[in-house]
């Protein structure tokens, strides 16, 4: 089964998800973005745990995020999933490294799979049939690029030092993004190793059996990808 995936579409505070948009089946991944901008409706969406941790953000600009994010997401699953957005109850998978219920965010009677991730100005989600992982980051600095890449595969901290110095952040956030959609998508997380599995700097992802993995275009500056399970 190879990845399919759709155009990226844009999801703004307060929108409605085109009724056009088929469910997703096996093999294809809709990704959307949500771009982060005031959104009053937002809140009555949350449930309460959701709630709770918008109101602990201090930051103005965190909190905008965190409801286009998650006010965002509850709309797309609840079009996906022929509910309400404030019927769409999340639970947690187990996770796949010691069987404790801290895995995948997921959705309570499935029918979908789905991956959220969110810096600078954008929100992205990615929504399939199977197990799904999607990451999105602003380029970083180059110091903050260069002190982190002594977290990555070995293979990848050779490819960074060979890079011309003003390469560096873009390649380094080019493989992250990859990083991070693969240990979205297996259920591990960062704790799943940022070492263990190669992925490259290259201009395509490298082969990692039982996934496919994408890099996605949405905007200057930002860096994104997907992660699709192939099982």
């Amino acid at each position: 089964m190879t990845m399919e995936i759709t155009p990226v579409r844009v999801l703004r505070p307060g929108d409605v998800p085109e009724s056009t948009v088929l469910p997703v089946t096996d093999g294809t991944v809709a990704l959307w973005l949500l771009p982060v901008a005031e959104d009053p409706a937002a809140p009555a969406l949350l449930d309460a745990e959701e709630r709770r941790q918008w109101k602990a953000l201090i930051r103005e600009d965190h909190r905008a995020r965190y409801l286009a994010a998650h006010g965002g997401l509850r709309r797309l699953l609840g079009h996906y999933l022929g509910m309400r957005a404030d019927e769409v109850v999340f639970v947690r998978e187990d996770c796949p490294l010691c069987g404790g219920p801290h895995g995948r965010p997921a959705v309570r009677g499935g029918g979908i799979h789905f991956s959220l991730s969110h810096s600078g100005d954008l929100a992205f989600v990615g929504l399939a049939a199977t197990p799904v992982g999607v990451d999105v980051e602003v380029h970083p600095e180059a110091e903050v690029s260069a002190l982190v890449a002594d977290s990555l595969h070995p293979r990848e901290r050779e490819e960074f030092a060979l890079l011309p110095l003003e390469d560096r952040p873009a390649a380094f956030a080019r493989c992250w993004v990859r990083k991070e959609a693969y240990l979205k998508g297996t259920g591990e997380g960062l704790v799943g190793g940022l070492d263990r599995t190669y992925l490259g700097m290259g201009p395509e992802p490298a082969t990692v059996p039982g996934w496919s993995l994408a890099d996605v275009r949405v905007a200057p500056s930002y860096a994104a990808a997907v992660a699709l399970s192939q099982q």
